[in-house]
């Protein structure tokens, strides 16, 4: 008898746990995301929202994300349609993101395309290097031989037949492998560009050039801000861009020590084009986003619900993932691109807001 109960007991259980649990659609092919789908009138705002802006964004995107297999036939599509609205209703259903712990709210932050002053030649005032790629650096593509790590690269350098680790941020020094497309003035400004990955440089003689992530050393991003805060050194300043960069200015001495707790390094290159995403097309200030494409596919229309850190005013808009970030990581996570200059950069540096997140996925 004592056992009977115990059984049906166990039974109530599993129904209770699994009776509670949420069904989420599956998209493993693309995503290993939890979704769950929504109806349009759940995306407050997508009436209001200028959806012109947003069908334009998604078509030139479409020159890239046409040659994955999810957005082909959507970016076919998009050449018959006229209406905006029309063309989203009818060739895509959203779904809401939920993470592990089925809260389908995250943290939204932002990033910014910075200007950069520097030079040609390395002097005493332009003495920090905006490296290019080295030629020693080795990436290697794992999916040929293990095609579930198609989205991993290993990175590092030879020695003998050996890859190993490449230099690690406070490592990497100028030598023969290392060459500057130009050097700038400040080392923060040049921490940050790492960061935001792509930027502006005006040079000493008026120009100004563009330069994009190339690629990176392949160490782990380590987040300098959190390091900050939670070693109390952010305490009387804040815990934005704007206060990390006025501890900086206070403690120099301390600078290299802290930048260099994030060992990722970025190597850039000079283009015509300014700032462009990981979906290889230029980026729109406002319309697109950094993602963790293990769950949201690049070249996807997303509508988010999120505010502006300055004007606490709601954000509803339709937008498009097209870039990726090494501090970009988890299921309900996303970088707001708010463009060049010095109120994007304003904003972008304190945007650490909460937001929902749904993804149009192609019908």
């Amino acid at each position: 008898m004592k056992r009977t109960y115990l059984f049906i007991l166990t039974l109530g259980a599993l129904f209770l746990i699994t009776g509670c649990t949420p069904k989420y659609a599956s998209f493993e092919d693309v995503s290993k995301g939890n979704f769950k789908e929504a109806d349009w009138n759940d995306l407050e705002g997508f009436e209001q929202d200028d959806l012109e802006h947003a069908f334009m964004v998604f078509k030139r995107g479409c020159e890239k994300a046409k040659r994955k297999a999810i957005l082909k036939k959507a970016c076919v599509q998009a050449q018959d349609y006229v209406s905006a609205k029309e063309f989203f209703q009818s060739n895509f259903t959203p779904y809401k993101l939920y993470d592990d712990h089925h809260s389908d709210e995250g943290l939204i932050t932002g990033y910014y395309e910075p200007l950069l002053h520097g030079s040609r030649t390395k002097t005493d005032k332009y003495q920090y290097p905006i490296y290019k790629e080295p030629n020693d650096l080795v990436t290697v593509n794992l999916s040929a031989i293990y095609p579930e790590l198609k989205r991993y690269r290993l990175r590092g350098k030879l020695v003998g037949n050996t890859l190993v680790p490449y230099a690690s941020r406070g490592e990497i020094k100028e030598s023969e492998n290392m060459e500057a497309i130009c050097y700038v003035d400040d080392k923060v400004d040049l921490f940050f560009l790492h960061i935001q990955g792509s930027g502006k440089v005006q040079l000493d003689t008026g120009e100004i050039i563009n330069v994009g992530y190339a690629n990176q050393n392949g160490r782990n991003y380590n987040s300098v801000g959190k390091y900050m805060i939670s070693n109390g050194l952010l305490k009387e300043y804040g815990g934005s861009m704007q206060a990390m960069k006025r501890w900086f200015e206070d403690h120099p001495e301390e600078t290299d020590r802290v930048l260099n707790v994030n060992e990722s390094y970025v190597f850039f290159h000079e283009n015509d084009q300014s700032a462009t995403g990981s979906l290889g097309v230029p980026l729109v200030a406002k319309r697109n986003l950094a993602v963790d494409r293990k769950y949201i596919p690049l070249g996807v229309p997303v509508f988010i619900q999120t505010r502006n850190p300055l004007t606490k005013e709601d954000i509803s808009q339709l937008m498009v993932a097209a870039d990726t970030g090494g501090a970009i990581k988890g299921k309900i996570r996303a970088d707001f691109f708010w463009g060049y200059g010095k109120e994007a950069e304003a904003t972008a540096g304190r945007m650490k807001e909460a937001g929902k997140l749904f993804v149009l996925m192609p019908n």
